[in-house]
Formats: C-alpha cells, sequence, structure tokens
C-alpha cells in the first residue's frame, strides 16, 4: 500500500524525469527547468530552479555520490550541475547537435552516457568531461538507458522497440529487436548482481508502449558474450508504461503511466512525474516510517510552494489581460507602488509582455534598477507560467512551447511558429527539430488551418 504525502506543483510544463539521492529529490520538465528539493521536508533549495537549458529538460541523473547532477535537452546538451552551488560544471554537446533524449551515469560516477533523436550515443569520460566514444543506431530515437550495477555494460532502448547491450568500447555485445511492438519508454537495471560459475547475471526491466513491462536476465560469459533471456511479460496495465524503477534493494519494481517515478535509496518513498506538470511523493506502507519515525510535512496539493493562489484572470492568456488586471497582477506581486504609472500609460497584457528595462526607464520613468530588474524578472515566470495552462499541445509551437501566433509547416510535416523555425533553420544545419532529420527544403507553408483554430481557442477561452 502507498499513501501520497506531498504534491509539488513548481513546474509549468510536463514533468519528463526525476531521481533521488538520500538528501536530494531533481525533477526536469518541458519549461526547460530542473527542480532541487530537500528530501527532508521537499522545500526547494535557495538555488533551485536551475535555468541553464535552452529547450525543454528530457532526463536528469545524480552520481552515486550525489554531488553532481546531469540533464539533458532538445537543445543537444547534457549539462554537468554542482549540488554545492547549482552552478554549471560542464556543457557536453552531442556529436551532430542532435537532441538529446536520455542520459545515465554509471554507478562508479566513471562513464556519463547520452542518446539522441538521431539515434546516436556518446560516451563521455565523466570525471574529465572529455568525450570518449560513440556509437549509433540508425533510423531510431534513443529514449532509455540503463547502466548495469557493476558500471561495465549498459542497456539502451528505442522508440523502434528494441533493447541494446554495448560494453564501454561502444560494442553491442546484444540486440534484442522488437523487446516492445510500439517502441521501449525506460529501462533500469536492478541494483543487485547474481554470479555462479562461469556466469554473472543482472536484471533488467524494460516497458513500453505496448502496455507491458517485461523483466529480463541478462547473462555475461567469462568469454565478455552475453545472453538476454525474457523472464516475465507483466500485464496488467491497459494503457502504455511509460516508466518503472527498481528499489534500492532491488525487492520492489514500480511502473506506470507516469511520465516519471523514482525509488528513495533510504527511504520508504517514491517520486511519480506527470503530464500534468506536478510531481507526487508516495510513502510505502509497510510498518515503517521515513526519517526515523518522524513524518514529513504535507504540502498542500492545491498551492504553489510559496502559497501563492491562480488568480480566475490567469485562465485569459496574459496577451489578452486589460489594464486593471496588470493593476491587479502588480499588487498581488508586491509591485503596488507602479500602479499609477502603468495605469497612466495604459499598459495591458500585450504592452506588459513587451517591456523592456529601456522602455521602463526612457518612457515609464521607473528610476530603480533593483525595480526594473524585479519587474522584468515577474514578467518572465509569468511568461512561463502561462504557456502551458490548458492550452490544447496542437497548438503550441514543439521548439518554444508557447501559443503559436504564425503557424507555419515545415518540409518535416510539423507546424511550427514561424520565427522560431526560421532561427532553428538559421542554426541547426537545416535539421528537422522533430526528426533530426534533413529538411529537403526550407520554405515554410502558412498553417491557415491550424491559426484560425488558435484564434476560436482563445476566443472561448
Amino acid at each position: 500500500m502507498t499513501s501520497l504525502i506531498c504534491t509539488l506543483q513548481d513546474h509549468r510544463d510536463d514533468v519528463n524525469w526525476c531521481a533521488f539521492t538520500s538528501k536530494l529529490l531533481a525533477t526536469c520538465s518541458g519549461d526547460k527547468t530542473l527542480r532541487i528539493y530537500n528530501t527532508r521536508d521537499f522545500s526547494e533549495l535557495p538555488f533551485s530552479p536551475l535555468t541553464g537549458h535552452g529547450y525543454g529538460v528530457h532526463c536528469c541523473c545524480f552520481s552515486t555520490c550525489g554531488q553532481f547532477l546531469a540533464s539533458c535537452s532538445t537543445d543537444a546538451t547534457t549539462l554537468v550541475w554542482s549540488m554545492d552551488t547549482g552552478e554549471i560544471e560542464a556543457v557536453l554537446e552531442h556529436p551532430g547537435r542532435s537532441p538529446v533524449r536520455v542520459c545515465a551515469i554509471s554507478p562508479d560516477s566513471a562513464h556519463l552516457v547520452s542518446g539522441a533523436s538521431d539515434g546516436t550515443l556518446a560516451l563521455w569520460d565523466f570525471p574529465s568531461k572529455q568525450l570518449r566514444r560513440t556509437g549509433a543506431v540508425n533510423d531510431t530515437t534513443m529514449v532509455a538507458c540503463s547502466f548495469s550495477p557493476c558500471s561495465q555494460v549498459f542497456v539502451t532502448g528505442s522508440t523502434y522497440g528494441d533493447l541494446r547491450l554495448w560494453n564501454l568500447d561502444m560494442n553491442q555485445l546484444h540486440a534484442e529487436k522488437n523487446a516492445h511492438d510500439l517502441g521501449v519508454t525506460c529501462c533500469t537495471f536492478a541494483p543487485s548482481i547474481l554470479s555462479g560459475g562461469q556466469v554473472v547475471q543482472f536484471r533488467l526491466a524494460s516497458c513500453g508502449q505496448d502496455s507491458h513491462l517485461k523483466i529480463w536476465a541478462i547473462n555475461k560469459l567469462s568469454s565478455g558474450a552475453c545472453k538476454m533471456q525474457l523472464l516475465h511479460t507483466l500485464t496488467g496495465q491497459s494503457a502504455p508504461v511509460l516508466s518503472c524503477a527498481y528499489s534500492s534493494d532491488g525487492q520492489l519494481l514500480v511502473s506506470g503511466y507516469v511520465t516519471a517515478c523514482s525509488f528513495s535509496p533510504t527511504s520508504p518513498l517514491i517520486a511519480t512525474g506527470s503530464m500534468d506538470k506536478t510531481v507526487n511523493i508516495w510513502r510505502l506502507e509497510d510498518g515503517c516510517s521515513a526519517n526515523g519515525g518522524k513524518s514529513i510535512p504535507e504540502r498542500s496539493a492545491l498551492t504553489s510552494s510559496d502559497g501563492r493562489t491562480t488568480a480566475g484572470r490567469l485562465k485569459l492568456l496574459v496577451s489578452d489581460w486589460s489594464e486593471e488586471d496588470v493593476s491587479s497582477w502588480l499588487v498581488e506581486e508586491g509591485l503596488g507602488g507602479l500602479v499609477d504609472k502603468f495605469t497612466a500609460n495604459n499598459i495591458d497584457g500585450t504592452e506588459l509582455l513587451g517591456l523592456t528595462k529601456e522602455t521602463l526607464a526612457s518612457e515609464l520613468h521607473i528610476e530603480s534598477v533593483g525595480l526594473r530588474s524585479k519587474l522584468l524578472r515577474k514578467v518572465e515566470e509569468l511568461k512561463s507560467e502561462s504557456v502551458c495552462s490548458g492550452i490544447p499541445d496542437e497548438f503550441l509551437c514543439p521548439i518554444t512551447r508557447e501559443l503559436m501566433r504564425e503557424p507555419v509547416i515545415a518540409a518535416d510535416g510539423y507546424s511550427y511558429e514561424r520565427e522560431a523555425i526560421e532561427s532553428w533553420i538559421n542554426t541547426k544545419n537545416r535539421s528537422s527539430p522533430m526528426t533530426n532529420l534533413p529538411l529537403l527544403t526550407t520554405l515554410l507553408t502558412p498553417n491557415h488551418t491550424l491559426k484560425m483554430a488558435i484564434g476560436r481557442w482563445k476566443t472561448t477561452h
């Protein structure tokens, strides 16, 4: 049995991954940020959120000691963060500049693997942050990766549906094709090693779009060869299984139609992340409690971490706010002293989003540098908060994750905000942001049907 003890509502887009150490919980999201929490009471650390990525963050993982956190993104980088300061320790640019979908650090913290949308893999020496080797599987996207507990081999999973076992020389030791008919979504090694005679055996769990959770035995022979055997297929779930994770002792396995799940290594706690932008913390009810019997203070599932409530006007797009809406927002954010200036200059939602340091100083005559900076920070937070508040996903640009105003169709068949895809084409060697395949042409066709649909949605919301 489990009980929900805490809901974290700080992300502003889908939560894509979560990871535990004994002291910290890290979560990452399509909102381009990572958030770090203290597992004692799930309060957010002072340096959180981490904002170094230019696009959505797909995956994050801790080094074994918990000193470092790695994260990867559509921006084609894997960043390594210090958990002492929250600062970026290294920027690992993926070969070919393809969007990075998954990353994993070996249990001995000697290596890091990153997998990308074009099927490429990069093996990094983690202490030096230097690229060691590369590999690839053609015509697929890498979405899952896990190191064995001995750190000498790792498994990858792809949208093609295969599981592949690799050694540190980037040689394929085994390929299990069609492991999941509709594509692998996650894979994870159990932490224990079973040995006997000339064979070392590992357990591996994998899940996929076929709604199955599978348990595999991987036998590593003294010759270096590996064999993979399916032990169990669990079919109790009626929807795609998007994530799975083993407990630190290997005795429990959690899976579900949630985008992320992770066991605490030292407490009977599970974290799950979802497309509803929240992270739930669950306690395993097995007669023991975390933290030496002390209960964890619950955070309300109805309010954000700083206690702010969402005003009714936030159901509107900020660009549709009236001057009165802007004034109310200023008061709520502790900027009531600016209401008269804003009212005198007829600042509505559209004007608010377009404010710059220059206009604040020269046109609104706000002399305080600190006040100008605070206001602009609040505006940026407002932009992020409004990105995905109930907006249908097909109305959001895949690059910026913002509501499209001038949607255009690119050669890959996807629709993007014109300015965003033009910028992407100019800097990404004419590759598709969604498939990473070359765009046969840079011609962009206005998507009038989508633009009208967005207009109708705005009118009714």
